[in-house]
């Protein structure tokens, strides 16, 4: 072996990220511990994503055992990438179990890789998702990274599906909000026009000029932009302009994946909800669903109590909302306007509760689904979840990519990020970033200054 090519050793939490992720290396060589074949049967069984991930990989190592020894180099792709299973067998200079005192997995799945780079190639990097694995291989002298093949590179600069459009033709506006939509080619004059056509589709944009301005959307199967007014969902009328844009796209806009993002206290999940149950008419069925992820990641799987009333307690800001949108029914009827009512027959027939670990393998024809608090997703999840998706149907994410309690995400290799990144343009998909809090003053407090 040479000094050129690289060796990347395989964690446990990157197979179960990613099954196809050892094929993700190009021309280089992959090596995966004896210890994570262990750990990866321990998690084949159950009904979550990892467990199938685990599954997935096991079946494809067998593939790859049937014609060779996976202890010796097995030919992976045709540039030259390999793979072969490895242990450790000679005593290296460090030793990760004697060096932490315990002799558990990650510190065997350590010592591989120290091997490798002792005495095989010197060129060793250890791909693991697991922070403090990453901080304790450091701490061995060891190169290491996160896996982030194929996933967005710089949140910071994303789009957040609005811009704002200065020293617009007072006229222009004029026109807008009389013929209600005008041709694109007529405000390539303007300050912040996107430049690309992708960043074009289902784009929102605030048209100023001193103290006229007009909110537009450009529709991209007429190619025209038009005009938007301000619309309520269930009585909850939006507070600003990001929130007019997020209902628009919910409920006028042609597109049926949607992305609503934005910080704590935004009113991400309250318009989705109202979004949802104003269309109820239109779908046979209203899914909600969160990902369930303790925060701090601290597991409830053996708190006293049946599933379903544990996985109410996850459920607990979709039943706020909920409250919160008859509530505004109440109050506009004591003030003597006609709300439109919350049928609670109707929502025991329509809307469904439920995991998100029941999806799989299901079609979700005719039905509008929300997942909350989708940041919390990987890529293949968000992936499995959009494919499940049948005819008539639409599909809301919401969530904070700042706001992540999966230890095994960040806010670039988040499910959310990802799918941003891989259908920004397309006409079906629609995003918007709300950034303004609006809960109350000492929420938008919090979420400026702590």
């Amino acid at each position: 072996m040479t000094e050129e090519r690289k060796v990347f050793v395989l964690d446990t939490s990157v197979l179960m990220y990613d099954h196809s992720s050892y094929k993700s290396f190009g021309n280089n060589d992959v090596v995966i511990p004896h210890q994570v074949l262990e750990e990866l049967d321990a998690h084949k069984k159950g009904n979550e994503t990892i467990n199938y991930e685990a599954r997935q990989v096991i079946r494809e190592l067998d593939e790859l055992s049937d014609k060779n020894i996976l202890t010796e180099w097995t030919k992976l792709n045709e540039v030259g990438g390999r793979l072969k299973i490895a242990f450790p067998e000679k005593q290296t200079q460090i030793d990760a179990i004697h060096r932490f005192g315990d002799d558990k997995g990650d510190h065997k799945i350590l010592n591989t890789a120290l091997y490798i780079k002792e005495f095989e190639n010197p060129n060793v990097t250890l791909v693991t998702k697991d922070v403090n694995l990453r901080v304790k291989a450091k701490a061995l002298s060891l190169t290491t990274k996160d896996y982030t093949i194929g996933l967005r590179k710089n949140i910071e600069k994303s789009k957040t599906g609005k811009f704002v459009l200065e020293k617009v033709d007072p006229e222009i506006i004029d026109l807008l909000y009389k013929s209600g939509s005008l041709d694109i080619k007529m405000l390539t004059a303007c300050e912040g026009l996107p430049e690309k056509e992708e960043d074009l589709v289902n784009a929102y944009f605030i048209m100023k000029n001193g103290k006229k301005s007009v909110l537009s959307y450009y529709n991209p199967e007429t190619k025209m932009i038009e005009v938007i007014s301000k619309e309520s969902a269930m009585n909850i009328k939006p507070r600003n302009s990001e929130q007019i844009f997020a209902l628009h796209a919910m409920l006028k806009s042609n597109a049926k994946i949607i992305v609503i993002g934005g910080a704590a206290g935004t009113g991400k999940t309250l318009l989705a909800v109202a979004a949802a149950l104003d269309q109820s008419d239109l779908y046979e069925e209203i899914h909600i669903a969160r990902p369930i992820v303790a925060l701090n990641n601290k597991e409830i799987g053996y708190l006293p109590g049946t599933v379903d009333s544990k996985i109410g307690l996850y459920m607990n800001p979709i039943w706020d909302n909920l409250k919160f949108i008859k509530s505004q029914s109440i109050l506009c009827d004591k003030k003597g306007n006609k709300p439109k009512q919350v049928d609670d027959e109707e929502l025991k027939d329509k809307l469904i509760v439920e995991p998100l670990a029941y999806i799989r393998g299901r079609s979700l024809s005719n039905m509008l689904f929300i997942v909350d608090e989708a940041q919390n997703l990987s890529p293949l999840e968000i992936k499995t979840i959009i494919s499940r998706m049948g005819e008539n149907s639409k599909i809301i994410f919401t969530g904070d990519v700042q706001q992540i309690d999966n230890q095994f995400l960040t806010n670039e290799t988040c499910g959310l990020s990802y799918v941003i990144e891989k259908l920004h343009g397309e006409k079906l998909f629609c995003n918007i970033t709300l950034e303004k809090g609006e809960r109350s003053e000492i929420a938008t407090l919090a979420a400026e200054k702590l």
